[in-house]
């Protein structure tokens, strides 16, 4: 098996270092991941300015190869550039912070398995449920085993796991729950500040959506200690609102 690892967090993160050293068991991992944290960047492309790369040894071993661009631009330089054949499997991973809900349409640890699904290649993200004091060990096990599974199991064309850990110890987790994506959006809020100079300028949060008993839905699993895997289609249209819109003749 030809693993191809990337993420957001950037090639020196502690979580694709730990999802590394589980997902070489299984077989040959190859790791292209950006040369810094590239969290939140969605699914961008880099086409404006050109793409630098070289490679990065972590605790003296050849790790893999950092670039200048975006999860979505690792993998497609991965397949187009570095490797002669397209992986088996794309795995991104492991996020510092959870990827549920409409995070997804942010997430750029989202966006490298997307990648990867948009050209055919079984794919899969993996996020950590916490930003303090994160133990990947569970999370990292948990993406080896899914990505085991999805080569011995067919996967649709076009679709890939969205998979979410609790940060806890495993007797804390209550299972694995296969769940859909939430809609509640997150609203962002802006706080106003100024710099020394007296100017006024904003600084974007967000607060999150309140989270309900239902756990069919990521956001709530997640909440209530389970791991979720959810399926994520990379065709978004609206097929029954396809055929409606047929009366709108336009």
């Amino acid at each position: 098996m030809h693993i191809l690892l990337t993420n957001d967090d950037g090639i020196y993160a502690e979580g694709i270092y730990a999802l590394y050293m589980q997902l070489k068991k299984l077989g040959k991992v190859t790791v292209v991941a950006p040369d810094s944290e590239r969290s939140s960047i969605g699914h961008a492309i880099t086409l404006a300015h050109p793409i630098w790369h070289k490679k990065v040894k972590r605790k003296g071993i050849d790790f893999g190869t950092s670039i200048s661009g975006t999860p979505a631009d690792c993998v497609k330089f991965a397949v187009g550039v570095l490797l002669k054949h397209k992986p088996d499997v794309v795995v991104s991973g492991i996020n510092l912070g959870h990827n549920d809900g409409c995070s997804i349409f942010y997430s750029g640890t989202v966006a490298g398995a997307r990648e990867g699904a948009l050209m055919g290649i079984p794919s899969l993200a993996v996020s950590l449920d916490t930003f303090v004091n994160p133990d990947f060990s569970y999370a990292a096990k948990c993406g080896a085993k899914i990505t085991q599974l999805m080569m011995s199991e067919k996967m649709p064309k076009r679709t890939f796991l969205n998979v979410n850990v609790p940060n806890k110890k495993i007797s804390k987790i209550k299972g694995i729950r296969l769940t859909r994506q939430g809609l509640i959006p997150i609203h962002g809020t802006f706080c106003k500040r100024r710099d020394p100079g007296l100017r006024e300028y904003y600084w974007m949060t967000g607060k999150m959506p309140v989270k309900k008993k239902d756990d069919s839905v990521d956001s709530n699993a997640l909440t209530n200690n389970y791991v979720t895997v959810t399926p994520i289609q990379c065709d978004q249209t609206d097929y029954s609102f396809l055929e409606k819109l047929q009366d709108w003749k336009l």
